[in-house]
């Protein structure tokens, strides 16, 4: 009796524990840990079931379940791949359907180009404080920006270079540009200058050390001493601080209150803070830029400037040919508001619908490109600037476009000698980087 007990457990184990078989091109692990199939995406979801019955009687469906019908389509949302299903991320899909199908129907009329233009922006920006609001990473702005790029070039190839306006040096030129584009993107998407923890980071460290650090941090936003945090801080060396200052002082307990990150248990160098969005610090964190769904901080502040001024030069660029094409003899101002006949040639009708929403896109690059200069004429951050508005340290000048901190340390530099500063060695590493690149 006592061997047939003993030999239980081990025949349930076994039966508890199934074998692992591979997937299919078309089979995935679901968000349950549950084997499914892509063909069964549109079969039992009684969430959708529940509000479709409830929006046929006409009743309201709660929020929660819109919520958990889209993480359903999410996590069902698969393409067949060679290792299993893949999942698609869902943002990304918008801009792929909507945009083309938009911009064809805003060149049928004029009228028609209006609303479909005006509207753009509008939902562009309600989903950004929809998302913005939730602290929700998404790749929607991201495929916008890439698509656009994308579609517009394509527009161009198709509709504007067959007219024979435009020669081989220009469409050279033009596709150099695209391509300078993409490049300084990737580059800016790069690490912007992460903090990690120095108990993963540093494995030096022994395990008493790092209960320690996490220990005496804790205590630190617990409002310690001053003596306590000096004795405990100066047992810290990791090695993410050691590239800035830090803004710990051993008379300052707030201060060490506010350094010490409870997230990422770490002590902020100076001028780093914690993303909500990415869910960790950044080195000298400026703003966390959902068009390349990224923070834009220290390791690639440089590269952000330059993508935005090789879009600005390449976009004006773009427009001032294809305006010289469907418009002739006019300037290139004069034939943005006014081209007759442009809509009489449904080619043209698209061309021009392209060209003002290349427009619009450029203006508000633009004003991003401006804000970053000003910044960075007066040596503070993006991130810096919001948090005086928020505690009213700070004062808007030039109707908002400049917004004085308040902080004494910050040294007052010409916006025309820093940009050149900035762009002249950024050029330099970048076309080194091509020239490496090229050599290998």
């Amino acid at each position: 009796m006592t061997q047939k007990g003993s030999m239980k457990p081990v025949k349930k184990n076994k039966a508890e524990e199934p074998e692992l078989e591979p997937l299919c091109c078309c089979e995935y692990i679901d968000r349950n840990g549950e084997k499914n199939h892509v063909a069964a995406c549109l079969c039992d979801c009684q969430d959708l079931d529940e509000g479709c019955d409830r929006w046929i009687t006409g009743k309201s469906v709660p929020p929660e379940t819109c919520e958990r019908i889209m993480d359903t389509i999410s996590d069902r949302l698969r393409i067949p791949g060679l290792k299993g299903a893949q999942k698609v991320n869902i943002s990304i899909l918008p801009p792929l359907i909507l945009l083309p199908v938009f911009l064809r129907v805003a060149s049928w009329h004029f009228l028609l180009g209006v609303v479909v233009l005006t509207s753009l922006p509008v939902l562009a920006l309600w989903y950004y404080y929809l998302t913005h609001r939730r602290k929700e990473q998404t790749l929607f702005f991201l495929s916008l920006g890439l698509f656009s790029l994308g579609y517009m070039y394509y527009v161009f190839l198709q509709e504007v270079v067959p007219k024979g306006r435009v020669g081989p040096t220009q469409l050279a030129l033009l596709t150099c540009g695209l391509f300078l584009i993409l490049l300084a993107l990737y580059r800016a998407k790069k690490n912007p200058g992460y903090l990690r923890n120095p108990a993963s980071s540093d494995r030096s460290l022994g395990s008493s050390q790092t209960e320690s650090l996490s220990r005496d941090g804790q205590e630190k936003t617990r409002g310690l001493p001053a003596a306590e945090s000096a004795g405990s801080l100066s047992n810290r060396t990791p090695r993410d601080d050691l590239k800035g200052p830090c803004r710990v002082s051993a008379g300052s307990p707030a201060k060490v209150k506010e350094d010490w990150c409870a997230k990422c248990q770490l002590v902020r160098p100076a001028r780093a803070w914690h993303c909500r969005i990415c869910g960790i610090c950044v080195r000298r964190m400026d703003h966390h830029c959902v068009w390349i769904n990224s923070c834009v901080g220290e390791s690639n502040h440089q590269a952000f400037i330059l993508a935005l001024s090789i879009f600005l030069l390449t976009s004006v660029y773009g427009i001032t040919l294809t305006l010289d094409t469907i418009c002739r003899d006019r300037s290139v101002f004069t034939a943005l508001f006014y081209c007759p006949g442009v809509y009489a040639d449904y080619s043209s009708a698209l061309s021009f619908t392209c060209v003002w929403y290349s427009v619009i896109i450029t203006v508000g690059m633009a004003y991003i490109f401006l804000i970053q200069l000003i910044n960075i004429s007066y040596n503070v951050t993006e991130r810096e600037v919001q948090q005086a508005l928020r505690q009213k340290t700070g004062r808007r000048l030039l109707y908002g476009l400049i917004v004085d901190t308040g902080n004494s340390d910050n040294s007052q530099k010409s916006i025309s000698s820093v940009f050149i500063v900035i762009c002249t060695l950024k050029m330099k590493s970048f076309f080194e980087s091509i020239t490496l690149c090229g050599s290998n």
